[in-house]
């Protein structure tokens, strides 16, 4: 017997504890070695590429099933699988998270999401691996850095998605509403909706633009709630800007301000798009808790790597599964883990008769 990553990814989805060699050897009753895991860990190289591979029969599968009025967005974010007992190294190291306001050691990856209906399969994936050392010119400290930010991450995402799959807008948060990705995007031929910090600038005309008279989006005034068409510098083309008032759990109010490339969307429709964002947020809760993605003791780049690109393509196969069943993905998980339940209950009366 040997191990394969359809093997492999089974065990992912299957397991709600640790997944180590040891484990899914003995799940097999050592017809397949944990050395033999290891080295299939080991010698395997698993990156973005068989991302797509494997998500290709999903998207070409749903894109003949579109009807004319639909569209795809591609929607990008990072995430960090933390591991603070784990040994440092390029790939597992200090991030800073901005959820938390704080560095956390772990994992960083950058996802472009692809979501068409009910799909929601990741197209391209890039691990944060701070190979370059940096030095301070002032305390002379060095520090290590990727060769990529996570902005040209996604430039060369998207350059690549354009020979591969159609679609509408990217979706994205503030970090990633840069000048230089708006217009790529626009140079691609697609429309963007982000999200903008209310520090953000902005021209209430071209001639304004130009004449430098640009004021701060919690200046603007929004005339009974409608989208202002503005200009930022640096990118080319006019875009709507949409302001969202909303309550938090505490009660206290927040802002939300959403600019689009599309200018003859309305207020409601930019919003009703960008809500089709938060399915990345599902995206990276369903590889954390349903793929066994940070529950892998590997210690070597290599094995470390190769695991979470497994992970992510037992996602793959998670969404694969559950649309054929019509249901999703904690429901599956939690099917399994029931009948797992119900086999060592069976077991454990039958011992003890």
């Amino acid at each position: 017997m040997a191990c394969t990553l359809d093997l492999y990814t089974d065990y992912l989805i299957s397991s709600t504890g640790q997944t180590s060699a040891t484990g899914l050897s003995r799940l097999f009753d050592g017809q397949l070695s944990h050395d033999q895991v290891t080295r299939w860990l080991s010698s395997v190289h698993l990156d973005s590429r068989q991302v797509w591979g494997h998500a290709k029969p999903l998207i070409r599968q749903t894109e003949r099933t579109l009807e004319a009025a639909d569209f795809a967005v591609l929607i990008v974010d990072d995430s960090i699988l933390e591991k603070a007992h784990t040994d440092a190294n390029a790939l597992l190291c200090t991030h800073y998270d901005h959820s938390l306001g704080r560095y956390v050691k772990g994992l960083n990856f950058v996802s472009l999401l692809y979501v068409a209906g009910s799909l929601a399969v990741p197209i391209a994936v890039e691990l944060v691996e701070k190979t370059q050392a940096v030095t301070d010119p002032k305390t002379q400290k060095v520090s290590q850095k990727s060769p990529l930010t996570k902005n040209e991450m996604l430039r060369a995402m998207l350059r690549v998605a354009q020979e591969q799959v159609a679609y509408g807008y990217l979706l994205a948060d503030s970090w990633y509403a840069s000048a230089e990705n708006m217009n790529q995007v626009r140079a691609l031929g697609h429309d963007f909706i982000f999200a903008l910090p209310t520090s953000r600038t902005v021209a209430l005309s071209e001639v304004g633009r130009g004449n430098g008279e640009f004021q701060a989006l919690d200046t603007l005034a929004f005339p009974d709630g409608q989208p202002l068409r503005v200009w930022l510098r640096s990118v080319v083309e006019a875009v709507l800007v949409v302001r969202q008032v909303f309550t938090n759990k505490d009660g206290s109010q927040g802002v939300l301000y959403l600019v689009s490339s599309d200018t003859n969307l309305t207020g409601e429709q930019v919003t009703v798009i960008y809500q089709k964002r938060w399915k990345i947020e599902e995206y990276h809760k369903s590889l954390k808790q349903n793929t066994s993605m940070g529950k892998s003791p590997t210690k070597t780049i290599d094995t470390q790597a190769n695991h979470f690109f497994s992970s992510i393509l037992a996602y793959i196969k998670l969404e694969k599964i559950t649309r054929q069943l019509g249901i999703g993905h904690f429901r599956l998980k939690a099917q399994l883990y029931l009948r797992g339940l119900k086999a060592m209950h069976y077991a454990l009366t039958k011992m003890a008769a």
